[in-house]
């Protein structure tokens, strides 16, 4: 039903349509600004690795997209970045399909041995799924609170 390639300057348009509000769009990333442009995307891919895009076989749209970034080859660890799935495939496997691709292009390609990702608090479907998956909490950030407690 999926398949995956490289992101390609023409996907930037149908990626932007994706976040549906300010907020989904900063559980993307919190360096993007609402409305999400190709520029916010483009900016954002010096120092990234991997930037995949997932297609819908029977129609040959582009449902979702991540990449790679804070890679550290000594460690073998790295992180799973702007991941975002069209509001349209959202519950159809697109984000299973792309987590598959994504860890393995990690391992594969990268060498990873562990992959981490941020979520939001607030994102109960991203939480909910990320958990399912396998991954685990392993940090909380307040924002705006002082260490120096």
């Amino acid at each position: 039903m999926y398949s995956h390639r490289s992101l390609d300057h023409k996907d930037l348009e149908t990626i932007c349509s994706f976040p549906q509000t300010e907020e989904e769009l900063s559980y993307v990333s919190p360096k993007f600004v609402y409305p999400l442009t190709p520029d916010q995307i483009l900016n954002l891919l010096e120092g990234r690795f991997e930037p995949t895009v997932i297609l819908d076989n029977r129609t040959n749209e582009v449902v979702a997209y991540a990449n790679i970034y804070g890679y550290d080859a000594e460690e073998g660890c790295g992180w799973l970045g702007n991941v975002i799935v069209s509001p349209k495939y959202r519950g159809q496997g697109a984000a299973r399909y792309l987590l598959d691709v994504m860890l393995d292009k990690a391992k594969n390609n990268l060498g990873c041995k562990m992959m981490q990702l941020a979520c939001h608090n607030t994102n109960s479907r991203g939480l909910a799924f990320y958990t399912k998956y396998g991954f685990k909490p392993f940090d909380i950030e307040i924002p705006g609170a002082d260490a120096k407690h």
